[in-house]
């Protein structure tokens, strides 16, 4: 059962129900974080241990109460957990979409619906910031929910820290970023 506290921004797409995360959610999250199939086109985002996956909550809960969005919990209407999904500020210069779904759930449409909320949402908060993600070059089902929301390729580089060195790591943008907010993207 979600916290109590965890219903004050929530979202009904759809079909699905957002809500910001709870300390409930946390071995569910390391579960869908430690799944080889959901972290193995970007080893960066493995969980090993359930520690990692509390860290992570607790930075989620501080982007809300920082920006007034975050990392949404996705549920279906029957509270069937998908994955999570949202926006969160990144360097204090944009907006940065990301989802992560339980493989059962890929290829529905519902990172497509977490994205489209999401982006909407930190539109109405901030448009001043550009809308933008990460995604690995060779993660095609990600590239897609990205261009699909309508974010277009803004930037192509080398994926620093990643153990294959030949990864690519692609920053795709609502809008043209300006050189110093690519630099602050790409170079942390």
């Amino acid at each position: 059962m979600p916290d109590p506290e965890d219903a004050a921004h929530a979202v009904a797409t759809d079909r699905l129900i957002l809500r910001e995360p709870g300390r409930t959610d946390i071995p569910g999250l390391f579960a869908l974080y430690a799944d080889p199939r959901v972290w193995g086109p970007d080893p960066l985002s493995r969980h090993d241990t359930i520690e990692q996956t509390r860290r992570m909550v607790d930075n989620w809960c501080a982007a809300w109460r920082r920006d007034g969005l975050g990392m949404w919990i996705a549920h279906t209407a029957d509270n069937t957990f998908v994955g999570a999904g949202g926006c969160f500020v990144r360097y204090g210069v944009a907006w940065n979409l990301g989802f992560r779904l339980l493989p059962r759930f890929w290829g529905q449409g519902y990172a497509q619906e977490i994205s489209a909320a999401a982006t909407t949402a930190a539109r109405d908060l901030r448009a001043d910031l550009p809308v933008t993600a990460y995604v690995l070059e060779s993660n095609e089902r990600s590239r897609r929910a990205v261009e699909r929301v309508g974010l277009k390729l803004a930037w192509r580089g080398a994926d620093a820290g990643n153990p294959d060195p030949s990864a690519v790591r692609l920053l795709y943008s609502d809008r043209q970023l300006a050189k110093e907010v690519v630099h602050a993207l790409t170079e942390h």
